[in-house]
């Protein structure tokens, strides 16, 4: 016989049940310890491998594997700069919990004309842009990188 935690949810007018089978002991795990921070913890753990499909991991459609790779290769160093980009810039915004596809489109998928001069890069974004204020916002939450001279 095998341990069931059950939850029973009502939502928005319908029903959300939701059953765990388990091997694992009752003196192991409580019922709601179960739930909260095992089985919800796996389901937020999916919600991370499918984020990467946002960033364009599932097209491996090149002819050769060698390219199929470096596709895989530049998809995952994106979601790494990403959650990078998630843990220390958008830390204490309305982006915090927000998912990759919604960071890449408020912040990194914008239109502006970009000037390099010697001494630094300028962004010019339209006056238009919605999300101006946090873009600046994450950009002072960002560390300071040195650029070594080359």
């Amino acid at each position: 016989m095998r341990p069931v935690t059950a939850k029973a949810e009502h939502i928005d007018s319908k029903e959300n049940p939701r059953l765990v089978v388990t091997s694992l002991s009752q003196e192991e795990w409580a019922a709601q310890a179960l739930y909260e921070n095992l089985y919800c913890a796996r389901g937020e753990m999916e919600n991370r491998i499918k984020e990467q499909f946002s960033l364009f991991a599932d097209r491996v459609s090149s002819e050769s594997m060698r390219a199929n790779q470096m596709r895989m290769y530049l998809s995952a160093m994106a979601y790494v700069l990403v959650c990078g980009l998630r843990r220390l810039g958008v830390k204490d915004t309305e982006l915090a919990q927000a998912q990759v596809s919604t960071i890449r489109t408020r912040l990194l998928k914008i239109g502006a004309r970009v000037r390099v001069s010697v001494r630094r890069i300028c962004l010019s974004m339209a006056a238009s842009y919605p999300w101006a204020a946090l873009f600046a916002r994450v950009h002072t939450q960002l560390p300071a990188v040195a650029v070594p001279a080359g």
